[in-house]
């Protein structure tokens, strides 16, 4: 009964990566908005029927997308993290920075679903927030070991948002001061920007060195969170 089960557990796990390949191809081609399970049964050979005994709906298939994406660029920015998680955290910050904007050119249509426009008619479930906070919590984790360590260059905040950074504060980022956590929030929304310009083509007979664009940019988000890079040896 075992070896039975187990068979048919592979096949289901074979035929959900099936399903969810299929309907990556559909974004590229179409667009998150226009996805359709009958489509993609179609291009499958299933009925629709069956397919939706992986997928009780176009929302369902699309969580797991929006999930699998963010697990994704959630997954590089860590993988960076741990890679410099002996450097000093301006370097770090820097490589996570990079290790997101080579997630999103290599992975367009993916980055499009998950921070691109909102899905008509489509409401993310709570399952999508742990698997979206990954990347932020990779920078608070930076921020973290520069607090403990040398130090941070507290950011200006404004008396009137205090309270609000407070609150953020005690939600993700507890035992950092307040002034960085909202300078973090800041940070990372600049950082999405930054790459959107870049993935949508926004740059396009505006920016010709991206490269050293991008990593003039990361260097002014790091400064803003108050990391500062380590004084040059020779210096």
């Amino acid at each position: 009964m075992s070896t039975v089960r187990g068979a048919r557990e592979r096949a289901r796990i074979e035929v959900t990566a099936a399903i969810k390949d299929e309907a990556r191809r559909r974004l590229a081609a179409e667009g998150a908005a226009k996805l359709s399970l009958r489509a993609v049964a179609r291009e499958l050979g299933m009925v629709s029927s069956a397919l939706y005994r992986y997928f009780p709906s176009r929302d369902d298939l699309l969580t797991a997308l929006i999930i699998d994406a963010y697990d994704s660029v959630g997954a590089a920015a860590e993988a960076a993290r741990a890679r410099t998680v002996t450097a000093p955290p301006y370097d770090s910050w820097i490589a996570v920075c990079r290790a997101v904007r080579d997630w999103a050119l290599a992975h367009p249509h993916e980055y499009a679903l998950i921070y691109g426009s909102p899905v008509p008619g489509y409401s993310a479930p709570q399952a999508t927030v742990g698997p979206a906070s990954r990347v932020g919590n990779a920078f608070v984790s930076i921020a973290r070991a520069a607090h403990a360590g040398r130090g941070l260059a507290l950011p200006p905040l404004p008396t009137a948002l205090r309270p609000e950074a407070a609150r953020m504060t005690a939600d993700f980022a507890e035992g950092l001061p307040p002034e960085v956590t909202a300078a973090l929030v800041a940070a990372w929304a600049q950082l999405t920007g930054l790459i959107s310009f870049e993935v949508f083509g926004q740059f396009n007979r505006v920016v010709e060195d991206r490269e050293a664009f991008f990593a003039h940019a990361a260097a002014q988000l790091a400064h803003g969170v108050g990391l500062m890079p380590s004084p040059r040896a020779d210096a």
